[in-house]
């Protein structure tokens, strides 16, 4: 215990020499990288000694901007997709490019039976998992395999709703941020 101690005095010296803004700054810096998150983002700040309400909303508010970055990006890149598919089927139809684009890589032998291409096995399972557990399960139990940025990524691309994947991350951050920040504020008063 002496050593996790040592390491918790040790981080909370090293951002006290900081201003606070600047402590939140890297609390909610930390928040938005994948794999970090929210939930380590919140631990860090009140191991730092901030005080839990503040790293809880500061991590869980980084977090959810980067989702939302992550949601609106990939939004914009799926309209894009489908779009261009509906040309290239509309083209194929009626036998010209109505953009006068020359599409390279179209291969005939690509496509299924019905036209459209067949789907990779991880999007295929990552379907029968959305069935399963709908998007609140997805996005509550995402977190326990990957990144919320990845799941709605995800989510996006398979054509959920906006605002959906952006309400369901938003609750799996307030409850997997809540929670870790409740297990370090636990865990330092046992240590401290």
């Amino acid at each position: 215990m002496n050593h996790t101690s040592n390491f918790v005095e040790g981080l909370q010296d090293l951002i006290v020499q900081v201003p606070e803004f600047v402590q939140l700054l890297i609390v909610g810096a930390v928040a938005m990288v994948p794999f970090l998150e929210g939930e380590l983002a919140s631990t860090l700040g009140v191991w730092a000694g901030l005080n839990p309400f503040i790293a809880f909303a500061v991590a869980a508010t980084g977090n959810f901007l980067s989702v939302f970055a992550v949601v609106v990006f990939g939004a914009r890149v799926r309209e894009a997709v489908v779009a261009r598919s509906a040309r290239v089927k509309t083209a194929a139809a009626g036998g010209a490019v109505s953009d006068g684009a020359v599409l390279v890589g179209e291969r005939p032998d690509a496509v299924g039976i019905d036209g459209a291409k067949p789907e990779s096995k991880g999007r295929e399972r990552f379907r029968r998992f959305l069935v399963r557990f709908g998007v609140p399960g997805a996005s509550l139990l995402g977190p326990l395999a990957l990144p919320t940025q990845f799941t709605s990524a995800m989510l996006v691309a398979s054509g959920v709703s906006r605002r959906w994947v952006l309400l369901w991350q938003g609750v799996a951050i307030v409850v997997w941020t809540g929670l870790t920040t409740l297990i370090a504020t636990g865990v330092l008063a046992l240590i401290a």
